[in-house]
C-alpha cells in the first residue's frame, strides 16, 4: 500500500475511535492497522450474529478461532470470550453463544460489536509462540519489544527492546538476544523459523508507532513463528491520553559552545564568596584559589569589600569584562534574582551548588530558575550539587575536597553522596582524571550535553556517569552513539528495583519496565553497563590502560590450576572465548612447562616455576599473533615473589609495546599482602591487575571487548 494512502487509512480509523472517547482498538480496527502496515495475520471476519459466524467460519479451511469483539474488553481471554478449534456449523453456534454469554457476564455494561472468525493458526514441533510489540516509555518514547509469546510471556520474561524505529538487521538482532534464542534457531529436530519474516513483523510494528506517535502500546500476542512465516494471532492497540510534554534542546554545536566555556573558562565568578570559614562561599574561594586556576576568580557580595585577598564586586553585573561561569553558593531563596543578573551580564553558565528545590518538593522555585535561565540563554548545571572539577584547567569550583591529579577519565554522578565516593577512590587509586561533574536536579544540563563534551575533549579517553534517570533518552543515545566509535562509556544506572512499578494495557507495556528498558537501549548505543559502583570506577580506570583487542582469542597462563578454573569460568561469564590451542602452540607452551603441569587453555605452568617460566610462556602468548588477550593468574610463592612477577611482567610487555605489539594483558594475584603493591605496579605500567580477584580484571577485560565490538572495532557492532 502507498505510503500516502496507508497514511490517511490509518489516520481515520484513529480519529474515529478518538472521537468515540475510545483508547483501545478493537480486533477488527487492529486488523486495518495491521493491513496497512503489512503486519502478517491470519484470515479472519467480523460476525455480528451467529448465522454469519458459521458463513465465514464454513469459508476457512479447517478449524477456526472465535473470540469476542468488544471495545470494553481488552483482557479477550480472562473474560471467557475466545474459543481456539471451533470446527462445524453446530459447534460454531455454540461456541459463539457461549463467548457472548461469557463477555456480558464479565462486563453486563460492555458494548459488543460481534465475533471474531479467525483461521486457525499452525502448531506443531515447527511452531513457535512469541510476542512482537511495542511501549512508549516515559525515558526512550517508543521502543519496540520481542520475546517469548503466549502464556510464558508474563512467567518468564524473556523480551528483549530496542528503540523504533528498527531497521532489519537491528530487528534480526531482537531474535538473538532472548535468553531462548535457540529456540527460534531448531532444536530436538525441529526446524528453525522463518527469522526474515520474524524480523520483518519487529521492523513494521516500530514504523507504525513511530509513524503515529498517539499509539501508546501494540502487542501482537502471540506471534505464531513457523518455517514458513509469522502470522500474528491476536493484535492489540491502545491508544495514549495526550502528547508527550515538548523539552527544550540545543544543537551539537550549541552544547560543545557552552560546554567548553563550563569546562575551559577564563573567568569565574563566586556568587555568595565569603571570608567566613565553614562557608560554602569561602570553601569555594579557597579551591579555586589553593587550586591554582590561572583564570580571574571575582567574588560577589553585596557586604564586602574583599574577599581572600581578592576584590569583591556587590552584583555580577559590576564584575569587568567576560566571565563564563558563576557559582552560586547562596540560599536557594535568593538564587531567582542573582540569575537575572547572570543573565543581564552575559554570563553563558552557571553552577548551582544550593539545595532547596525540587528535591525538597520546591519545583515552582526550580522551574522559575529554569525559566530565566532560558529567556538569557544561561545553561544551568545543578541545582543540588557539590560543584565541579576539571583537572587540566587546574579548577577546583565546589566546597568539597580538592583534587588535581590529571587524567583520562571523566566521572559524573547525580548524587553528591556518589561524587565523593568518586574522588576518594580517585585519590585512592591515584586515577587521573580530566573533568568530575555533579548533576543534581539536572534542571538543565545532563548527561546528553556532557557526554557531547568530553566525546570531543582531547583530554578524555574514557566517560563514567552514574545516573538515577535520564531527562531525555534518546537524546542520550543519540550523544552516546557520536562518541562511543572514540571512547568507551561507562554508566552505572540506579534504581533497578523500581522495574515495572506501573499500570500498563498491555502484555508488552506490563513488560518494560523501566530497568528492562535501560538495559537494552544502553546496550543499543554500545554504552557499558556497570553493574555497581565499584564496577563503574573500576572500568573507568582500567578501560583506558588497555589496548583495544585485535581478535577473539583469550588464553589464560597460571601458576595455580585452582584460579585457573575460576579464571575460565569468569572468561566465560562475561562473554569471552577460551581460545582453542592448535598443535604447534601447545607444543610450545609445553617446552616451558613441567611433565605434571598442563598446556591446553588455562596453560598451567604449576605454582613452584620460576621467573623464567612465567616470562618464557608470557612471551609466548604475546609472540603468537592467533593469541588476541593474556589472562595471567599469579600465586605468591618464594620461588617467584610478587614484586619479582610484576616487575618481569611489566618489563615484557613493555618490550613489547616497543616492538609493536600491544595486546590487553590482565592479572589476577593470589598470596600475602604483597601482591597489592604487585598489582599497584603492575597497574600503573599498563597490565590490569587486581590482588585476592579473579572474577574483576576479566571482567574489566570483557567490559572492554564489548566497547570494542560496539565501536565497530571488533566487528559484532551494536
Amino acid at each position: 500500500m502507498p505510503a500516502d494512502d496507508r497514511s490517511e487509512r490509518v489516520r481515520a480509523l484513529l480519529d474515529s475511535v478518538r472521537a468515540e472517547g475510545r483508547t483501545s482498538l478493537t480486533a477488527p480496527e487492529g486488523k486495518v492497522l495491521a493491513d496497512a502496515y503489512g503486519i502478517a495475520v491470519p484470515g479472519e471476519e467480523l460476525a455480528r450474529d451467529v448465522d454469519e459466524a458459521v458463513a465465514h467460519a464454513a469459508r476457512f479451511d479447517g478449524p477456526v478461532v472465535l473470540k469476542i469483539v468488544s471495545p470494553d474488553i481488552l483482557h479477550k481471554t480472562e473474560a471467557g470470550g475466545v474459543v481456539v478449534g471451533v470446527e462445524g456449523a453446530e459447534d460454531v453456534r455454540a461456541a459463539f453463544h457461549r463467548i457472548v454469554d461469557n463477555a456480558r457476564a464479565y462486563a453486563p455494561t460492555a458494548r459488543i460489536d460481534g465475533v471474531q472468525v479467525q483461521e486457525l493458526l499452525p502448531s506443531g514441533a515447527d511452531a513457535r509462540e512469541v510476542i512482537v510489540g511495542a511501549v512508549t516509555d516515559p525515558t526512550f518514547g517508543k521502543v519496540v519489544a520481542f520475546g517469548l509469546g503466549g502464556v510464558l510471556v508474563e512467567v518468564l520474561k524473556d523480551v528483549t527492546f530496542r528503540l523504533a524505529p528498527v531497521d532489519v538487521d537491528e530487528a534480526a538482532s531482537m531474535l538473538d538476544s532472548i535468553a531462548a534464542a535457540e529456540l527460534l534457531r531448531g532444536v530436538r529436530g525441529a526446524q528453525p523459523v522463518d527469522r526474515g519474516a520474524l524480523a520483518e513483523q519487529i521492523r513494521r510494528v516500530s514504523q507504525l508507532v513511530t509513524d503515529f506517535p498517539e499509539i501508546a502500546e501494540v502487542d501482537l500476542n502471540p506471534v505464531i513463528a513457523t518455517p514458513r512465516g509469522a502470522l500474528a494471532a491476536d493484535v492489540r492497540v491502545i491508544l495514549g491520553d495526550g502528547a508527550a510534554e515538548e523539552r527544550h534542546t540545543y544543537t551539537r554545536a550549541e552544547m560543545l559552545a557552552s560546554m567548553r566555556r563550563l569546562m575551559q573558562p577564563r573567568s569565574v565568578a563566586v556568587i555568595g564568596a565569603s571570608n567566613e570559614p565553614g562557608k560554602i562561599g569561602n570553601s569555594v574561594m579557597r579551591n579555586l584559589i589553593d587550586g591554582g586556576f590561572a583564570g580571574e576568580i571575582h567574588p560577589v557580595n553585596p557586604r564586602a569589600d574583599d574577599i581572600l585577598g581578592r576584590k569583591a564586586y556587590k552584583s555580577v553585573t559590576d564584575v569587568p569584562g567576560e566571565v563564563d561561569v558563576a557559582v552560586f553558593a547562596i540560599p536557594a531563596a535568593f538564587v531567582a534574582k542573582a540569575l537575572e543578573d547572570v543573565g543581564r551580564k552575559g554570563i553563558p553558565n552557571a553552577v548551582l551548588i544550593p539545595s532547596g528545590f525540587a528535591e525538597t518538593g520546591e519545583q515552582a522555585l526550580q522551574d522559575e530558575i529554569v525559566a530565566i535561565g532560558r529567556r538569557h540563554g544561561v545553561r544551568l548545571l545543578g541545582p543540588n550539587i557539590y560543584g565541579y572539577y576539571s583537572t587540566w584547567q587546574d579548577l577546583c569550583a565546589t566546597f568539597c575536597t580538592p583534587y588535581d591529579v590529571k587524567g583520562g577519565v571523566a566521572l559524573t554522578s547525580q548524587s553528591g553522596g556518589i561524587g565523593m565516593a568518586i574522588l576518594g577512590f580517585a585519590r585512592a587509586t591515584k586515577t587521573g582524571v580530566s573533568a568530575i561533574v555533579g548533576l543534581g536536579n539536572k534542571s538543565d544540563v545532563d548527561e546528553d550535553d556532557l557526554l557531547t563534551w568530553f566525546g570531543e575533549d582531547p583530554h578524555t579517553q574514557c566517560i563514567a556517569m552514574h545516573l538515577e534517570d535520564l531527562k531525555d533518552g534518546r537524546a542520550f543515545v543519540e550523544a552516546a552513539r557520536a562518541t562511543v566509535p572514540k571512547k568507551p562509556v561507562v554508566v552505572l544506572k540506579a534504581g533497578r528495583t523500581a522495574a515495572g512499578a506501573r499500570a500498563a494495557g498491555s502484555h508488552t507495556g506490563a513488560l518494560a519496565g523501566d530497568d528492562a528498558v535501560y538495559d537494552d537501549v544502553l546496550r543499543q548505543a554500545g554504552v557499558i553497563r556497570a553493574p555497581g559502583l565499584n564496577e563503574m570506577l573500576e572500568y573507568a580506570r582500567a578501560l583506558p590502560v588497555l589496548p583495544t583487542p585485535q581478535g577473539d582469542n583469550v588464553v589464560i597462563i597460571t601458576g595455580a590450576g585452582g584460579s585457573g578454573v575460576l579464571l575460565s569460568d569468569a572468561v566465560t561469564d562475561n562473554g569471552l572465548r577460551l581460545m582453542e590451542i592448535p598443535p604447534d602452540l601447545d607444543a610450545a607452551f609445553r617446552a616451558f612447562i613441567p611433565p605434571f603441569g598442563a598446556a591446553g587453555n588455562p596453560v598451567d605452568i604449576t605454582g613452584g616455576e620460576p621467573p623464567s617460566t612465567y616470562e618464557a610462556t608470557i612471551r609466548l602468548g604475546l609472540e603468537d599473533p592467533r593469541v588476541h588477550a593474556l589472562v595471567l593468574g599469579y600465586w605468591h610463592t618464594i620461588v617467584t615473589p610478587p614484586m619479582v612477577f610484576a616487575e618481569l611482567t611489566a618489563r615484557v610487555v613493555a618490550e613489547f609495546r616497543a616492538r609493536g605489539i600491544d595486546k590487553p594483558v590482565v592479572a589476577s594475584l593470589a598470596g600475602d599482602v604483597e601482591v597489592e603493591e604487585a598489582s599497584q605496579y603492575l597497574f600503573e605500567r599498563g597490565v590490569v591487575a587486581y590482588p585476592y580477584t579473579t572474577e574483576r580484571p576479566v571482567e574489566v577485560l570483557g567490559a572492554k571487548y564489548r566497547w570494542a565490538r560496539a565501536a565497530g572495532l571488533l566487528g559484532g557492532g551494536r
